[in-house]
């Protein structure tokens, strides 16, 4: 599920550079590092919480 999500975060990111969405902060195609940032930042989440709970 991980990695669905992450490549489906960064083909948005993709469509952000080649013709920017125009949602509220997403206005530039300067913008798409927003996005990879979000991406990075999900990623780290959910390696955490998969880390978290192996033991279970």
């Amino acid at each position: 599920m991980t990695k669905i999500l992450m490549l489906l975060l960064l083909l948005v990111a993709t469509v952000q550079v080649i013709k920017p969405l125009g949602w509220p902060g997403l206005k530039k195609r300067s913008d798409a590092w927003k996005l990879v940032a979000g991406v990075v930042a999900v990623t780290f989440v959910s390696v955490i919480l998969s880390a978290a709970f192996q033991g279970f």
